[in-house]
C-alpha cells in the first residue's frame, strides 16, 4: 500500500500552482472538462463543503498532504481533488459568490493567508495506484461503480497490471476488480462499434452496475457470445454479438431521441426477469420485437409452467386463508360468497382437465382453434 513515508515532510506549495485532475474517472466520465467545470461539479456533487466548513474552524490539517504529479508541465492533484477545491472557495470571495455560498463569508483574514500553502507530496500516477484503489474501489470513500471501472480499466490497460495483481492490492476478495473491468470493456466496444452511445440513455443517471452485473449471468453471456473465462479482456463481445450487444444495451439504458424506455427499471428483480426471458428461443424473439419484459418472461416460461405456477399459488394463498379463519372470518355472506365463487371455478378447472386427460380435446379445440 502506497502509505505515506513517516520520515517524508510534504513541500509546502503555492495553491496557484495546483490543478485538479481531468483525467479523474469519477469527475469527468469521459469528458474533457475545463478546471472552472471541474470545480463546480466537484462542489455541486461532492459534499465539498462539508469539508469547507471543517477547514474553516479547524484549518487545514498538515498531516493529510496532497499527492500531485508534474504532468505537461502543470502540477496535477491526483489525490486530494475535494480538499484543494474547499481550499479554493474559502480564498475566493467573488468564487463564493458564483457559487451561492453564504455561509462561509466569516472566515478570519489570517486563517485565509494561512491557505495560501498546502501540503504536496509529489508522486506519479503509477506510484499511487494501491493507495487510491484501496482508498476508492474497495475502502472508506468508494467511487461510483462506472468510476471505479475506468481507473481499473487504465491500471489495466495502460500500466499492465494484471487484474489479480490489482485485486490482490487493494484487498479485493469478492471478484469486484475483474467484473467492473469487463463491465467497462463491453461499455467502450459498445460505444466505439456504433451499438450504444451513453448520451442517448433515457435516464439521466447512468445505472453502470446494470451492465457489469448483467454481464455475471449466464443467459446474457450467451446471448452476446462472451466466453466467461475469456471475457476479462479488451473487445470480449465477437463480432457476430455486436447487434446484440446494441439491443442489450437499449433493453438496460433506453433510447432518449427513440423515445425508448429502457425494459430495466430497477436491478432488482427486473435484470434477473431479463436473464431469465433471454433463456429460451422464444423470450429472445419476444424481447427483440419489442414486447414488454413482464409479457417476453411469460412467453419464455411457456404455458405448461405458468399453470403449475398459478395452481401452486392458488394452493398457497388458500392455505394462508384457511390459516387466518379463525381470527380473520367476521361471519358476513360476502367471504362465504367468494368461498363459493372459488370452489365453482375449481371444479369447472377438475372437470376440464379430467376431460383432457381422457383424451376429449374438444374444449381445447373450441378455445384455441384446431391445429389442423
Amino acid at each position: 500500500m502506497a502509505e505515506v513515508p513517516a520520515a517524508e515532510i510534504p513541500d509546502l506549495v503555492d495553491i496557484k500552482r495546483l490543478r485538479l485532475d481531468a483525467r479523474n474517472p469519477r469527475l469527468t466520465d469521459g469528458e474533457h472538462l475545463s478546471q472552472d467545470a471541474l470545480l463546480k461539479r466537484l462542489w455541486r456533487d461532492y459534499a465539498v463543503h462539508e469539508i469547507a466548513m471543517s477547514i474553516a474552524a479547524n484549518g487545514y490539517f498538515k498531516h493529510e498532504p496532497l499527492f500531485a504529479a508534474e504532468e505537461d508541465g502543470d502540477l496535477v492533484v491526483i489525490e486530494g481533488n475535494r480538499r484543494l477545491v474547499a481550499v479554493t472557495v474559502l480564498r475566493d470571495a467573488q468564487l463564493r459568490q458564483q457559487l451561492k455560498v453564504t455561509d462561509l463569508d466569516d472566515i478570519a483574514p489570517e486563517s485565509i493567508a494561512a491557505l495560501a500553502e498546502l501540503p504536496v507530496l509529489y508522486r506519479s500516477r503509477s506510484d499511487v495506484w494501491q493507495y487510491i484503489g484501496f482508498k476508492h474501489v474497495n475502502g472508506p470513500q468508494p467511487w461510483q461503480s462506472a468510476a471505479k471501472a475506468q481507473y481499473i480499466a487504465w491500471l489495466r490497460n495502460e500500466l499492465r497490471i494484471p487484474l489479480d495483481d490489482i485485486a490482490r492490492q487493494i484487498g479485493d476478495r469478492h471478484r469486484t476488480v475483474q467484473r467492473l473491468y469487463r463491465g467497462q470493456m463491453v461499455l467502450e466496444q459498445a460505444e466505439s462499434s456504433g451499438a450504444f452511445s451513453r448520451e442517448n440513455r433515457y435516464f439521466t443517471r447512468f445505472a453502470f452496475s446494470h451492465l457489469y452485473t448483467g454481464l455475471d449471468y449466464p443467459n446474457i453471456q450467451r446471448y452476446l457470445g462472451i466466453v466467461p473465462d475469456e471475457s476479462f479482456c479488451p473487445n470480449p463481445v465477437p463480432p457476430e454479438g455486436i447487434d446484440n450487444l446494441g439491443r442489450l444495451t437499449q433493453w438496460l439504458y433506453g433510447d432518449k431521441p427513440k423515445d425508448i424506455r429502457p425494459l430495466i427499471q430497477s436491478q432488482n428483480p427486473d435484470l434477473r426477469l431479463l436473464e431469465e426471458a433471454l433463456g429460451t428461443d422464444e423470450g429472445i424473439e419476444a424481447l427483440e420485437h419489442g414486447r414488454e419484459l413482464k409479457i417476453a418472461l411469460d412467453i419464455a416460461i411457456g404455458d405448461p409452467t405458468l399453470f403449475r405456477r398459478d395452481l401452486q399459488d392458488a394452493k398457497l394463498s388458500l392455505q394462508r386463508a384457511q390459516g387466518r379463519q379463525l381470527s380473520g372470518d367476521s361471519g358476513d355472506s360476502g367471504t362465504l360468497a367468494l368461498v363459493m365463487q372459488i370452489l365453482d371455478l375449481a371444479d369447472s378447472l377438475r372437470l376440464n382437465m379430467e376431460s383432457y386427460r381422457r383424451g376429449d380435446r374438444s374444449l381445447r379445440s373450441e378455445r384455441y382453434g384446431s391445429a389442423s
